[in-house]
């Protein structure tokens, strides 16, 4: 049996951290994560989790001190290291946007020619001002950028923005979004086939999660005649499963329905006939 581990990077503290271990979690790998802890390793599957600043990620990667990482699209993006995206894991979303204090009157991007902007992500940043052609500068800071308009430093932010209240509660309004932003897992390009094989495995169990939290199980008693209907609605997977009810000409329908869609198609099933509409979390989907 290989002896061979796949090294994942993950933060240390933070949202980010929680999210990263949940996903591993639901994914089958049994983690322990001991305060404090620099690493760990998976009981049940060829898998070590270092713990390491969430900034400093994308450079271990690029150095193959970890295969992949686990990191916010924003990190990945403003580091500009030798990473490969591999998949958007659909947690931590937020967005980088530019804000301005409250008092002013905000005409456009052209606002900012001439101005000083402060914040943490300075190449991206930059790139979005040579895309929209607007010359202004960047000053470079990290932590507490929404602080920078009230203290002279700047004359805008761009900054990280998940409800705005920090924004508020620092007399600044969002007027323009940089980039949108969520987890992301990143691998270095230089994976071994025996890395690859491993990353692949856990991609199918990650993919198989995200499935079943975007879908949900559902279970209706209809009559016989109305089945062609409600399966044009929720046609499952492949086709719903269709049992016969000791209730002569109707049947129980059980399919799989998208979280996003179901409210908008519950009227249009209940006016088919449905009846004792059962919803149940999937756990794991596959195929």
């Amino acid at each position: 049996m290989s002896n061979t581990l796949l090294r994942i990077a993950i933060q240390k503290s933070g949202r980010l951290q929680e999210g990263s271990l949940a996903l591993l979690k639901e994914s089958g790998l049994s983690i322990s994560n001991g305060r404090d802890q620099l690493k760990t390793q998976a009981r049940n599957f060829p898998v070590e989790v270092l713990f390491l600043r969430d900034d400093d990620i994308p450079q271990y990667v690029e150095d193959n001190v970890a295969d992949i990482g686990i990191v916010g699209e924003n990190v990945f993006v403003e580091k500009q290291k030798q990473n490969q995206l591999i998949k958007k894991l659909d947690f931590a979303k937020c967005r980088l946007c530019l804000a301005i204090p409250r008092s002013e009157n905000y005409t456009g991007l052209k606002w900012f020619e001439g101005k000083n902007i402060a914040t943490s992500y300075p190449a991206i940043v930059q790139q979005f001002l040579n895309k929209n052609n607007i010359k202004a500068g960047i000053h470079e800071i990290s932590g507490s950028v929404e602080i920078a308009p009230g203290i002279g430093l700047a004359d805008g932010i761009c900054d990280i923005v998940s409800t705005g209240s920090t924004l508020l509660s620092n007399g600044l309004k969002e007027v323009e979004t940089v980039l949108y932003s969520e987890a992301v897992m990143i691998a270095s390009p230089q994976l071994s086939d025996e890395k690859k094989t491993i990353l692949n495995k856990l991609l199918f169990r990650i993919e198989s999660v995200q499935k079943a939290k975007n879908n949900k199980y559902i279970l209706l008693n209809c009559p016989n005649d109305a089945i062609d209907k409600i399966t044009s609605v929720i046609p499952g997977m492949n086709s719903p499963t269709i049992l016969p009810l000791k209730r002569e000409g109707w049947s129980s329908l059980h399919s799989v329905v998208d979280e996003n869609d179901f409210w908008d198609k519950i009227d249009q099933l209940k006016s088919f006939g449905a009846q004792g509409i059962l919803v149940i979390p999937i756990e794991k989907m596959i195929g």
